[in-house]
């Protein structure tokens, strides 16, 4: 029986720090998992300039109430969840996926915390599990499911390796170029054709 683990941002969703790079002016927040490889590295970036310019958690947590999904993400997930069960592994956090869960219609999600001290700063941040993608599907495979994973960035890598089926949705050249053994989907309709297809030869 086939799983589908899924990443949030980029695939469902709008990247959250983007967003708050454009509403707030910081041009360094547009970095995500597909510019920096090294989550502890990009995260600790993400603070220090959280702390330089004064931003505390309801400054993201505005920006992401804003938020929509993207066109044609909730119409996928409900005929995903027809045909499959899904989860949705992401290295965002809980203080920030609220919102989005809500507005997806409340998939399961695995994914971090933050550390917020009584000012409402962000002053640091929980990993659920290091390297929890691919873990998490490490653990399915243990409860003999076979897992279809999908992702777009450096941090998905180690979890599309480890699926039985890995497939980048609308990844960027740098991540595509690098990782050609994956499929490469760009629309809905054609990650719905990969999964059929994988779910026919089961």
């Amino acid at each position: 029986m086939y799983i589908v683990c899924a990443d949030l941002e980029g695939i469902f969703v709008p990247e959250v720090w983007i967003n708050v790079a454009e509403k707030t002016g910081i041009n360094d927040l547009r970095l995500t998992t597909r510019d920096i490889s090294d989550y502890d590295v990009l995260m600790k970036k993400r603070l220090a300039i959280l702390e330089e310019n004064g931003l505390k958690l309801k400054n993201i947590t505005d920006v992401i109430e804003t938020m929509q999904p993207l066109d044609g993400a909730l119409k996928f997930i409900d005929w995903m969840r027809s045909q499959i069960q899904l989860i949705i592994v992401s290295d965002t956090f809980v203080e920030f996926a609220n919102p989005l869960m809500k507005k997806l219609k409340w998939p399961t999600l695995f994914c971090h915390s933050l550390f917020v001290g009584p000012d409402n700063s962000i002053t640091g941040y929980n990993l659920r599990q290091k390297d929890s993608k691919r873990k998490t599907v490490l653990s399915l495979q243990s409860l003999n499911f076979k897992v279809i994973a999908i992702g777009d960035s450096y941090n998905d890598i180690t979890m599309l390796k480890e699926a039985e089926k890995g497939i980048l949705f609308r990844p960027p050249d740098n991540v595509k170029n690098e990782f050609q053994e994956f499929p490469v989907s760009y629309e809905y309709e054609e990650l719905k054709k990969v999964i059929l297809q994988t779910l026919e030869t089961e």
